[in-house]
């Protein structure tokens, strides 16, 4: 009782901007890797790097600031444990992406020989749905900032 749900308008909406961004980004590097454009490939890569670190520094300010805690109540212990672990996974994807800039830089794959790049764009935009399902339940149908639960 008295626990207000997090306003999905805010910190929220926007690292769920960033996130979507991101795998555009990644996207258009993909394709651009693919079609042999190296350079863009690079640039996107390391744009949804940072976007991905972002994401996940955005995340965890909103625990921060949050007015209830994983203790506080069984929404507190399923919101913090699910976008907790989605966080995770962002941290993880972004390093898988980092692990693929750094290859794409030094030439180690080639268009035709590329599953880490294209593994990591695929747990990216995997990332993304998952992250679309978490903020629609929890933040969108879950409250909003006028419920108190």
């Amino acid at each position: 009782m008295g626990i207000h749900a997090i306003d999905p308008w805010g910190i929220t909406l926007l690292g769920s901007c960033i996130l979507l961004a991101s795998g555009f980004i990644l996207t258009l590097g993909h394709h651009a890797f693919v079609q042999g454009n190296k350079d863009l490939a690079l640039v996107s890569l390391f744009f949804t790097v940072v976007l991905g670190f972002l994401f996940v520094f955005l995340q965890l300010n909103e625990y921060y600031y949050s007015q209830f805690t994983i203790a506080d109540s069984v929404l507190g212990g399923v919101l913090y444990l699910t976008t907790g672990l989605h966080g995770v996974h962002v941290f993880c994807g972004a390093a898988f992406l980092l692990v693929a800039l750094i290859r794409v830089a030094k030439d180690s794959m080639t268009t035709s020989h590329a599953l880490n790049f294209d593994f990591a764009a695929w747990y990216w935009h995997l990332v993304d749905v998952v992250w679309l399902a978490l903020f629609i339940l929890f933040y969108i149908w879950g409250g909003g900032e006028a419920s108190t639960l």
